[in-house]
C-alpha cells in the first residue's frame, strides 16, 4: 500500500506494466515522488468497485481498462487508445506528407524523409505495387545506368514491424524485387520444410548477422503487406570515439492530455555493432542497422551511450554548428513538437488524445554529416531495457518527471510541474477542446 489509510488516499494506483525492467522502476519513483498518504496501490480494479474513486492505471497497453477512463473523467491512465497516425510507420509518413502540403515552411519538410508507401502480399505483384510510387520508379530510371556509389539508396521498412525487423537497402528494382522473392522462400508453412527454411534464411542478401537474428527477422508479406521506401540517409555523422560507427538518437516524449508534449533532455545514442561504410560497399547490416535489439548481447558493450556525453568537437566540424549537441537537442524539440501537432490537427481519426490519459513515446533520430536531424520512428511502449542496467538511472529520472508533470497536476497534489522540469522540456501546448 502506498498509503497507511486507503480511504484518505487521493487516489488508488494499479501498477502493471508486465515488464520486469520498468514495473519496480514506476513502483519505487511512486513511493520517491509521491506523499504516502496520497495513494494506495491496488491490485485490480475490481478493489474499487464498491468504492470508486481516483485511479491511475500505469499499465501495459492490453491490460489497461479503456472502458473505465472513458467513463470516469478522474481515472489517469499511461496511453491514448488510439495514436497510429505516429506509431505506424506508413501512417506517419501520411501524417507529415498532408501537413507539409498545407505548411509548407513546416519544420518537417527539412527534416524527414518523404516515403513512398505502398501494398504488397506477393513478391510477383511488385510491379503493380510500385504503379503510382512516381518517385521510386523514377529514381530506379535514374539509377539504371549509374554505378552502385552513384546512385541513390533507399531503405526498405515493413510499416508494421519493429525493432529493426525488415530493413533492407536497395537502389534498384531488381533488388527490391529480390528482397521479397527471398521472404518468400523463407516461408516454409510445413515442420518437415525447417531445415530448408534456415539454409534459405542464411543466404538473404545483406544480413549477415548471427543465427539467432537470421531466424527471427525475416518477414512473411503475405502478414505484412504495408511498406514505406525512405531515401537512405547518407552520409551520417561519425564520432572517432565510437569508431565511426553508425548511430541515432532515441529521445523520450511524454505526451499529456489533449494535449501537452514534452521532451526529456537526457537522450541516449545507440551504435551499430561495426564501422560505417557506404551501402555499395558493404552490405552487412551491422554497419547499418543501430538498433541494439538486433545485437547480440556480446556485441552491446558500447552500443548505448549518453548523448550529452558524446565529444564536442568534431573533425569536421566546420560542416557543423557549434556547439552542435545542442543544436541537434533544438532540431529535435521543434521537430516533435511539430509531428505531435500535425498528428492531433491533421489527423484526428487516427490520433485521438484524452484528457485523462498521459503516454511515454520512443523518437528515433538520425543526424547526417552537416548535423542536420531526421525524424526516423516513433514507438509507443517503448523497449526501456535497451538503455541497459549502467544507465538505468536515465530511466528513473524519467519516470520521477512523469510524475510531476503528468501525474501529480491530473490528481491536484501539490508540488506538480505542468510547465515541465529542468529535463523535460515543453514543446507543444495547444487546446484541442476536449474535456
Amino acid at each position: 500500500m502506498g498509503a497507511e489509510d486507503e480511504s484518505n488516499a487521493v487516489f488508488s494506483a494499479l501498477v502493471d506494466y508486465e515488464d520486469p525492467y520498468v514495473q519496480p522502476l514506476i513502483l519505487s519513483t511512486l513511493k520517491s515522488s509521491l506523499p504516502s498518504a496520497s495513494y494506495a496501490l491496488i491490485d485490480s480494479i475490481s478493489e474499487k468497485a464498491s468504492t470508486p474513486g481516483p485511479i491511475l492505471q500505469f499499465r501495459s497497453y492490453e491490460a489497461i481498462d479503456f472502458e473505465l477512463a472513458l467513463e470516469k473523467d478522474d481515472c489517469l491512465i499511461n496511453a491514448y487508445v488510439i495514436r497510429k497516425a505516429l506509431i505506424r510507420k506508413h501512417y506517419l509518413s501520411t501524417t507529415i506528407a498532408n501537413w507539409v502540403v498545407k505548411h509548407p515552411d513546416s519544420v518537417l519538410k527539412k527534416h524527414f524523409r518523404p516515403a513512398v508507401d505502398f501494398e504488397l502480399d506477393y513478391a510477383e505483384f511488385l510491379d503493380d505495387a510500385l504503379v503510382e510510387a512516381f518517385e521510386l520508379r523514377e529514381s530506379f530510371e535514374k539509377n539504371a545506368d549509374l554505378e552502385p556509389r552513384d546512385r541513390e539508396w533507399w531503405i526498405l521498412k515493413p510499416g508494421m514491424s519493429d525493432r529493426g525487423q525488415g530493413i533492407r537497402l536497395f537502389s534498384t528494382e531488381k533488388e527490391l524485387q529480390s528482397i521479397f522473392e527471398e521472404w518468400e522462400v523463407d516461408e516454409q508453412p510445413d515442420d518437415e520444410d525447417k531445415e530448408a527454411q534456415d539454409s534459405a534464411i542464411d543466404t538473404i542478401p545483406g544480413l549477415d548477422i548471427s543465427e539467432k537474428t537470421k531466424k527471427s527477422d525475416y518477414v512473411i508479406t503475405s502478414q505484412l503487406r504495408h511498406f514505406i521506401a525512405q531515401p537512405y540517409i547518407h552520409p551520417p555523422l561519425l564520432l572517432p570515439s565510437s569508431e565511426n560507427r553508425k548511430f541515432h538518437i532515441r529521445t523520450y516524449v511524454l505526451a499529456v492530455g489533449a494535449l501537452q508534449v514534452y521532451v526529456y533532455k537526457p537522450m541516449l545514442a545507440l551504435f551499430a555493432t561495426e564501422p560505417y561504410a557506404p551501402p555499395w560497399e558493404d552490405t552487412d547490416l551491422k554497419a547499418h542497422l543501430t538498433n541494439t535489439c538486433l545485437q547480440e548481447t556480446g556485441e552491446r558493450e558500447g552500443s548505448v551511450r549518453l548523448f550529452w556525453e558524446l565529444e564536442d568537437a568534431m573533425p569536421d566540424s566546420a560542416l557543423l554548428k557549434e556547439p552542435w549537441k545542442e543544436d541537434v537537442f533544438s532540431q529535435i524539440c521543434a521537430i516533435t513538437g511539430e509531428v505531435f501537432e500535425a498528428a492531433s490537427r491533421g489527423m484526428m481519426v487516427h490520433f485521438q488524445t484524452l484528457p485523462n490519459a498521459f503516454e511515454l513515446f520512443g523518437l528515433d533520430f538520425m543526424v547526417d554529416k552537416h548535423g542536420t536531424s531526421y525524424l526516423l520512428e516513433v514507438n509507443a511502449f517503448p523497449d526501456f531495457k535497451q538503455t541497459g542496467d549502467d544507465l538505468k538511472q536515465i530511466i528513473e529520472d524519467l519516470f520521477a518527471d512523469v510524475v510531476e508533470v503528468a501525474i501529480k497536476p491530473f490528481f491536484a497534489i501539490e508540488g506538480g510541474k505542468p510547465q515541465g522540469t529542468a529535463t523535460m522540456h515543453s514543446v507543444l501546448d495547444i487546446d484541442l477542446g476536449r474535456r
